[in-house]
């Protein structure tokens, strides 16, 4: 039977469980606080990294717009430069053509005024290819017209081995260039050769080549008409 301890050695048995106890704890202590480190670092990684990536989406953004509104920029100013360079040119052209009106204004004082309404009624009784027409034109053309209608009704027969009647209005203001305008099938057509009408056609047909001599190509523009 084996001797019970006494109280200094059960004081030192007390003590070794008590040291055994302490190390145990100190190293369940040191496992926790490793382990809570490692996710501690872990989370930390991990919220980093979505914050980094939050910021790197809001600058890719902002990077984008603020190209998307240089470009909006850099074309507003383009636009802006190209809408001058082509209201400069317009009042160029129109300032062309206003100088031109002029001189046209004046085309019924010519000698050669009596010539060309004949040619206008001949070529207008052709475009009508009618027996009757009536002549619309100022009232101080009247005369001269009268004096040359004949020829032009012979040059009118000799093209198409048709005869015509004409008939003169003077209905044209005299303030107009001149010309003449003509009628035929009982009004419903009608043909205007008019010293401005004809003006106003070559204007347009003519347009694109004063464009080109006076400006040149235009780079932006894939076709001439």
């Amino acid at each position: 039977m084996s001797k019970p301890l006494d109280d200094e050695e059960v004081k030192q048995e007390l003590n070794k469980m008590v040291s055994f106890i302490k190390q145990e704890a100190e190293e369940k202590a040191r496992e926790l606080r490793v382990k809570a480190d490692e996710e501690y670092e872990n989370e930390k990684a991990k919220i980093v990294a979505q914050e980094q990536h939050h910021l790197n989406a809001v600058y890719d953004k902002k990077f984008k717009q603020a190209l998307v509104a240089r470009k909006i920029a850099q074309s507003t100013q383009t636009n802006k430069a190209r809408l001058r360079v082509l209201s400069s040119r317009e009042e160029h052209l129109n300032s062309l053509f206003e100088e031109v009106k002029n001189k046209v204004d004046k085309l019924s004082e010519s000698d050669d005024y009596a010539d060309i309404l004949r040619r206008l009624i001949v070529q207008s009784m052709l475009k009508l290819m009618e027996g009757q027409v009536i002549i619309q034109a100022r009232p101080k053309d009247e005369k001269v017209i009268e004096s040359i209608l004949d020829d032009a009704k012979n040059e009118f027969k000799e093209a198409t081995g048709k005869d015509v009647d004409a008939q003169i209005q003077t209905s044209l203001e005299d303030a107009s260039a001149g010309g003449v305008k003509l009628n035929g099938f009982g009004g419903r057509i009608s043909i205007d050769n008019t010293i401005e009408a004809r003006l106003s056609l070559l204007e347009d047909r003519m347009l694109p080549e004063i464009r080109m001599d006076l400006f040149g190509q235009n780079p932006n523009r894939k076709f001439d008409n």
